[in-house]
């Protein structure tokens, strides 16, 4: 039993599937506010702003403000500020992850020649030309920054693919790995959190369905991990895993056996 100052949670796989709100996320979402947790949504989705997020949640009957939600999008973004500030990208993602890059003053190009960072996320409509410029752009020596790690994502139907699956296709004809990948379980990611949270490494709870990103980034600095088994992974995925979480749990329901 532990008290924990503030919580992280996945939302695809955790809160929601598609279009649909799991069962006990709301609940659990109340169990930890009112044990005085400080909650922090955190979204490897690069589609959509933290106010789509917001109220997409809200409409389910979970009370989030968008000052409560981290993207991706919104990291990858704050690290190219930090590290390229006067790069030029090459984006290949979807429509609002060009949209921010020129909130924060960035010029996405076209032009393989004249980018020097390639942004590789998720992209509905990625194609062989698209492929062909990203590789184009890295053969004339561009830094290499992926989203997230996400190779598939969970719809109400069935898996799809996600992020992962441009970065590994762009980093399979290019013949390199990406410089970064954002998103979680980046340090990048993982600080950002914390600081909004405000609180701790040792008191915040990060709850999420994933091993590889959820509960990694919950283990790279010290957090306490739950693995709940609403979204991709099932307690068979375990017997051999890496990456080992501190409490498994069906679902956010659950949540309340964890805390004091």
């Amino acid at each position: 039993m532990a008290s924990f100052r503030g919580a992280i949670l996945d939302v695809d796989g955790t809160l929601v599937r598609g279009n649909d709100r799991i069962p006990g996320a709301r609940e659990g979402v109340r169990v930890l506010r009112d044990a005085g947790a400080d909650l922090l949504l955190c979204s490897n989705n690069p589609t959509r702003p933290a106010e789509y997020h917001a109220d997409r949640l809200t409409a389910h009957g979970i009370d989030v403000a968008p000052g409560q939600v981290l993207t991706a999008a919104t990291v990858t973004v704050e690290y190219l500020a930090s590290e390229h500030p006067d790069g030029v990208p090459f984006v290949v993602g979807e429509p609002y992850l060009h949209d921010l890059l020129r909130e924060y003053g960035f010029d996405p190009t076209d032009d393989p020649d004249a980018a020097d960072v390639v942004v590789a996320s998720i992209d509905r409509e990625f194609d062989y030309d698209r492929l062909t410029r990203a590789f184009w752009a890295l053969e004339d020596g561009a830094a290499f920054v992926g989203t997230d790690p996400d190779r598939t994502i969970p719809t109400s139907e069935r898996l799809v693919p996600g992020s992962g699956a441009v970065v590994n296709a762009i980093a399979g004809v290019a013949g390199r790995e990406p410089d970064r990948v954002l998103g979680k379980p980046s340090e990048e990611t993982a600080a950002t959190a914390l600081e909004r949270l405000g609180v701790a490494a040792e008191r915040c709870l990060v709850v999420g369905d994933r091993l590889d990103t959820d509960v990694a980034l919950g283990e790279r600095l010290g957090m306490t991990t739950a693995l709940v088994l609403s979204g991709v992974t099932t307690r068979a995925d375990l017997d051999d895993a890496a990456v080992r979480p501190d409490h498994v749990l069906d679902s956010l329901a659950e949540v309340g056996r964890l805390l004091d």
